[in-house]
């Protein structure tokens, strides 16, 4: 019980409910607004868990997926978040697992060998998941990036565009950390994300289909659809879209919080009960 009870101070608990806002946000507006196969819905959730620990992570994704869909109003409101709470709880919890590990931790000016096999591994796993996403998702060959938006609040449009400006941001960061500052920890935050998409894939998968027969109203429908065309069956055809969607939804989560983390005050992330291990100050 000691170690769950040292995961919680006030500023944690003060934490998740921002954390949980922010998700649902962010969530929100990807599924009403933007045609992408990702979800952007575990941001709050990662940044709690690797600073916290497990349990406040685990937390933070329970209650973000039941306030979802059981308590909130439109526009905020979805209908397809409660069931797989189970899911968002082993985003968080591995979060904390990997913050308690180092996984988010800095480490510039690394060693030319370390650097070019870490950097190596990747950039191939990153454009992998790039190029295989963008082949099975856009497959009329054209990149869009908003549905219809005509019965969407201008809200959620505008945060689209901010997204959209976001992504592209990440994506130049990813780069100059990892060849301006030589940075290895992009390679582990790369990873972390990886895992934790393989593992909510395999979580959800069961979910999506025999709860919402593999419509979660979600720009990833047309995922499952195209697999189910092609000859597979329900499981197998949300099975393929989770192992498409999610291990890049993780890995741009994972690195967005890793940016995070490096932009805000050390000071102010060592003072969470797990924020020296989670940005190397621990020991230091």
């Amino acid at each position: 019980m000691s170690w769950v009870t040292r995961q919680f101070d006030t500023r944690t608990i003060v934490l998740m409910p921002i954390a949980m806002a922010i998700n649902i946000i962010l969530g929100q507006t990807v599924a009403a607004a933007l045609k992408i196969p990702i979800y952007l819905d575990s941001i709050g959730t990662i940044f709690v868990g690797a600073i916290a620990g497990p349990i406040p992570g685990m937390l933070t994704g329970l209650l973000t997926n039941l306030v979802w869909q059981y308590v909130l109003p439109a526009p905020f409101h979805s209908d397809f978040a409660g069931p797989f709470a189970i899911v968002a709880a082993e985003i968080g919890f591995l979060a904390g697992i990997f913050g308690s590990w180092g996984w988010f931790r800095s480490r510039p000016n690394t060693p030319g060998r370390q650097l070019a096999i870490g950097g190596t591994v990747a950039i191939l796993i990153v454009m992998v998941l790039a190029v295989y996403t963008y082949t099975r998702f856009y497959t009329e060959g054209s990149f869009i990036f908003f549905g219809d938006t005509a019965d969407v609040s201008p809200f959620f449009v505008f945060l689209g565009y901010i997204i959209g400006f976001g992504l592209l941001l990440a994506a130049l960061g990813f780069l100059a950390l990892l060849f301006l500052r030589r940075d290895l920890g992009v390679v582990y935050v790369t990873l972390g994300g990886v895992i934790t998409g393989i593992v909510s894939a395999l979580i959800s998968a069961p979910i999506a289909a025999y709860v919402f027969g593999g419509v979660t109203g979600s720009g990833t429908d047309v995922l499952v659809a195209a697999f189910q065309q092609a000859g597979s069956d329900l499981l197998s055809a949300v099975t393929q879209q989770g192992l498409l969607s999610d291990p890049i939804d993780k890995t741009i989560t994972y690195f967005v919080v890793f940016l995070l983390l490096q932009t805000l005050s050390r000071r102010f992330i060592a003072r969470f009960p797990q924020g020296e291990k989670a940005i190397g100050l621990e020991g230091a």
